[in-house]
């Protein structure tokens, strides 16, 4: 049914009154956020969704303009994208998108968290500026978009948390005791915030290693994302069991981005499959759930 709303508007000191027939909301149509994704693997993983989901499918961007761009480069290819604004870092902008997309569509379909940085091999900032700056963006910002989006996901929903192999490589390189926290299928959300801060504070007293960390913002920080989706999917099994959520971490691999470089293997479309992979698990399938994947495989964590 049609809903009528009024406005009042009072304009040069007349009072002006609007009415406004909304026919009707549009949470029918099923709707896809990819963040981080006015280019490199968040595009293309954009760029595969226009192809294959049946909804709308967003684009977001720190930068409108940026953000736009994308959308206009996909228009160009006879695609249909959106934009709306997300910058991971700010909560602002984080509830400014989980406010509209709660008014627009209800809900959510598809979250797939790309959004990501990292300082290169030969980067000169110190050690702990890079480790507070990587974590603060990779683990912390996910970690915000989920506290805030995940309540939305609709029954059959699919969410995909873009991690790195690095994170398996990081992993081995960390102490026993410390792999076996990360390893634990028991660990608590607020126990890897506390280990990911002990790891920012431990490079700023220059200790991280002796503390049992590797040498690697980027490794850790990735390491919070492939656990923190192993927390979440066991809390989807315990809170939303009957709504058939699937959530999954994954390896994109090395990929030619302006992040990683113009020498890796793959192309950012080819990157883009594992996660779009994830992204369309069919509804009449339990799994995967809670794991890190990798060429559409599930690998050991």
């Amino acid at each position: 049914m049609p809903t009528t709303n009024r406005y009042k508007l009072i304009w040069k000191g007349v009072t002006v009154t609007l009415t406004y027939i909304q026919r009707g909301a549009m949470c029918n149509v099923p709707v896809a956020v990819v963040t981080g994704s006015n280019k490199g693997i968040g595009f293309s993983i954009v760029r595969a969704l226009c192809h294959q989901f049946p909804g709308d499918v967003y684009v977001t961007a720190r930068d409108p303009g940026r953000g736009q761009e994308a959308v206009k480069k996909l228009q160009e290819e006879g695609l249909h994208a959106l934009f709306h604004q997300l910058d991971i870092d700010d909560l602002q902008s984080i509830r400014a998108l989980r406010d509209f997309l709660k008014e627009k569509y209800g809900g959510l379909d598809v979250l797939v968290n790309n959004a990501g940085i990292a300082f290169k091999v030969h980067d000169t900032t110190p050690f702990a500026v890079q480790a507070e700056v990587t974590l603060k963006t990779n683990f912390f910002g996910t970690r915000n978009v989920c506290t805030e989006l995940l309540p939305l996901v609709k029954p059959y929903g699919r969410v995909v948390n873009v991690s790195s192999m690095l994170s398996k490589s990081a992993l081995g390189k960390c102490s026993g005791e410390l792999q076996q926290k990360f390893r634990s299928n028991t660990i608590t959300e607020d126990e890897l915030v506390e280990l990911m801060a002990k790891f920012v504070e431990d490079t700023k007293k220059g200790v991280h290693e002796k503390e049992g960390w590797p040498n690697t913002a980027y490794g850790v920080s990735k390491i919070g994302v492939t656990v923190l989706s192993r927390i979440q999917a066991r809390m989807l099994n315990e809170k939303r069991k009957d709504d058939h959520i699937l959530l999954n971490a994954c390896c994109p691999g090395w990929v030619r981005t302006d992040m990683a470089g113009p020498k890796a293997p793959k192309s950012p479309d080819e990157g883009a499959e594992t996660p779009v992979y994830l992204a369309l698990l069919p509804s009449n399938v339990d799994g995967p759930h809670g794991q890190f994947v990798s060429e559409k495989t599930v690998q050991t964590w």
